[in-house]
């Protein structure tokens, strides 16, 4: 006669749910014995003991993962070449021969090896041991994500350092050949899925979130050949920019007419010269903010990822200080004063369209707010304007100038004044200035100064006007919200 093996309990066992009590030898044991308390998380008692064999009380589980991985080990031959943990997991030989001593002494060994064991271990070849391999480069590692891309959909997961990153910046950190316009129209398509859901150019990212990438058809890129020579002329161009560095940012004096970015027609930016600067791993500075094309002064660079988000942060959470100078037509009757309205595109697929003064609640329509100060004007004819914006919309400081029908000499795109002729000597460019810029340093959190000095058009201007750039900039004493 064969006798029923003991069961071991569980939930999943028959017998083991709530009617298990009826049956002789299943019953529960004494109250507050249940190592999960009177009930267990799925509703019904739990027996802790079995009363068929009262010498299995309290053993556990007939083997652990100790057991398998040291048996595994021992299959396949190798149980004193490798320890059942990855390494620096393995504990001292203090506290494995403690953990050895409180396993019970069927399971303090591994099972002794048979003579069936032999030709199984015989097929198995054993591992050399090897090196460790050290990891791919970071442009390694975008060479790989862009062949992924390019072959079909991926999905990709946030890093730690990406954190906060938005995700038009994410994809054209990890896909650096893939035009910045087809990031946006990805986005704005919904053919890019942050956690299954769709999201905005604009949305910040979070460690561990996983984005869906659509497959693409790209252009076979190569190698690009650099130029050892070429390299070495826009990194020395470069440095010739920088009024302030040190090894977490630099802040640069961006002139005018170069392009923060590239784009349609665009090929000399600012982003494509940091490519000089870039580390034996491929890491480059990063852009933390943008100007525009033709406005001057200071453009602030992160040297790591993380300094880059951290910049940003600051930007975000309006952290930053920014002083910029302007040369406006005409003369406003009030000399310091706040302007708020509401902003939008006027084209919301161009990317470099006009923004014109929206009404709340209008599609795409964001607050803008700017204060402004007059230092200095010439013959009630021109402006010497100081602004300071508190927050960071497209062209808001432009738009904001044309809005209170003083827009900024030079500017191709809100100046409308009919029949006002440029005064002689100075220049049709844009007299935008981002003159000053204070920022906390991404480790120390000690405010970081930088003053940028004005551009040559606009230094010709001052001179031709008599402006005194030393002169006190009352911009100081603006609220800051």
């Amino acid at each position: 006669m064969t006798t029923r093996p003991p069961s071991r309990g569980g939930a999943g066992r028959k017998g083991s749910g709530a009617g298990a009590s009826k049956r002789p030898g299943r019953g529960p044991g004494p109250a507050g014995k249940s190592p999960f308390g009177a009930k267990s998380p799925f509703g019904a008692k739990r027996p802790f003991r079995n009363a068929k064999d009262p010498e299995r009380e309290r053993t556990g589980p007939r083997t652990s993962a100790l057991d398998a991985a040291q048996r595994a080990a021992s299959m396949r031959g190798e149980a004193d070449k490798r320890a059942p943990w990855r390494p620096g997991d393995a504990p001292d030989a203090e506290a494995e021969h403690r953990d050895q001593q409180d396993l019970p002494s069927r399971i303090r060994s591994p099972r002794p090896e048979t003579p069936e064991d032999a030709p199984r271990r015989a097929r198995a070849p054993r591992p050399e041991a090897t090196a460790p391999v050290e990891g791919p480069t970071r442009r390694e590692q975008r060479a790989a994500a862009s062949a992924t891309l390019a072959s079909g959909v991926q999905t990709l997961v946030v890093e730690e350092d990406e954190a906060e990153m938005r995700i038009d910046r994410f994809l054209t950190t990890r896909f650096p050949q893939l035009p910045f316009t087809r990031v946006q129209s990805i986005v704005r398509k919904g053919e890019l899925r942050v956690d299954g859901k769709r999201a905005k150019p604009n949305d910040r990212l979070l460690p561990g979130m996983s984005v869906r990438v659509p497959p693409l058809k790209l252009d076979a890129v190569g190698e690009r050949p650099r130029s050892a020579q070429r390299d070495a002329t826009d990194a020395d161009f470069i440095r010739s920019l920088i009024l302030y560095e040190d090894a977490e940012m630099m802040v640069l004096n961006k002139p005018f007419g170069l392009a923060v970015q590239g784009g349609s027609g665009t090929v000399r930016h600012v982003d494509g010269l940091l490519e000089s600067l870039a580390g034996p791993d491929g890491q480059k500075p990063r852009l933390v903010h943008r100007l525009d094309k033709d406005t001057a002064g200071c453009l602030i660079v992160a040297k790591t990822r993380l300094a880059a988000a951290t910049l940003a942060k600051s930007f975000r959470s309006r952290s930053a200080r920014k002083v910029y100078w302007a040369l406006t037509a005409g003369v406003p009757r009030v000399p310091q004063g706040r302007i708020s309205t509401y902003l939008a595109k006027e084209e919301p697929t161009d990317a470099d369209a006009r923004m014109r003064v929206a009404q709340h609640g209008d599609d795409g329509a964001a607050h803008a707010l700017t204060y402004y100060a007059m230092v200095d004007n010439a013959a009630q004819k021109l402006s010497w304007l100081s602004l300071k914006p508190v927050t960071g919309r497209t062209h808001q400081l432009r738009a904001h100038a044309a809005h209170i029908g003083h827009p900024i000499v030079g500017d191709p795109k809100y100046f409308s004044i009919e029949n006002w002729e440029l005064p002689g000597g100075i220049q049709n460019r844009l007299h935008l200035l981002a003159r000053r810029i204070v920022i906390p340093h991404p480790r120390t959190g000690k405010p970081v100064d930088v003053t940028a000095p004005l551009p040559p058009h606009m230094a010709q201007s001052w001179n031709l006007l008599g402006f005194d750039a030393s002169r006190y900039d009352p911009i100081v004493e603006a609220p800051e919200a």
